[in-house]
């Protein structure tokens, strides 16, 4: 072997190192990419203002189109998107991820969940994103990305796929 060359080994390891740190660059970037993406195409709108809002009970509003029901409530917990002095005021759709179902009457404020659906059973947390707990539903709820400007809640985008309203394409 000539003092320049490399054994196989090392040539293998520098290029899984090198992989591994491509792979970790693009879970970064798809990290920060979605917080872009959720904001293009739709209007920012005002939803309600802070000082109004109280603890558990929802309002409601559509958006990004007319029709597509939304719900925001203030937790009382820390959560995944939220806003506010205690990151705890958050806005999601109110259709379930699996067929639809409305669930604007199923807040279980004390627990911070939406649900269980009346079809399946689902149930999201809604601290946590809107994951799943339990059900059938295996995607998240649409999470509405929230600005707040001073006292004014502004609804700027959409994070998920929203369940389309049927009835407006039939």
């Amino acid at each position: 072997m000539h003092a320049h060359d490399e054994p196989a080994c090392q040539l293998r390891r520098d290029f899984l190192l090198a992989g591994g740190k491509l792979v970790m660059l693009a879970a970064a970037s798809a990290v920060v990419a979605p917080v872009w993406a959720q904001r293009a195409g739709h209007a920012p709108l005002a939803v309600a203002r802070l000082s109004a809002l109280k603890l558990g009970e929802p309002s409601y509003f559509e958006y990004p189109q007319a029709g597509d029901l939304n719900m925001l409530v203030k937790l009382g917990v820390a959560a995944g998107g939220g806003i506010g002095p205690q990151v705890d005021v958050v806005a999601f759709s109110t259709r379930c991820t699996h067929l639809g179902a409305k669930l604007q009457d199923a807040l279980q404020a004390g627990m911070q969940v939406l649900g269980p659906c009346p079809r399946h059973l689902t149930t999201f947390d809604l601290s946590r994103h809107g994951v799943v707990i339990t059900g059938h539903a295996t995607a998240s709820l649409p999470q509405v990305v929230l600005e707040l400007d001073g006292d004014e809640i502004r609804a700027v985008g959409m994070q998920g796929l929203v369940y389309p309203d049927r009835s407006r394409h039939v």
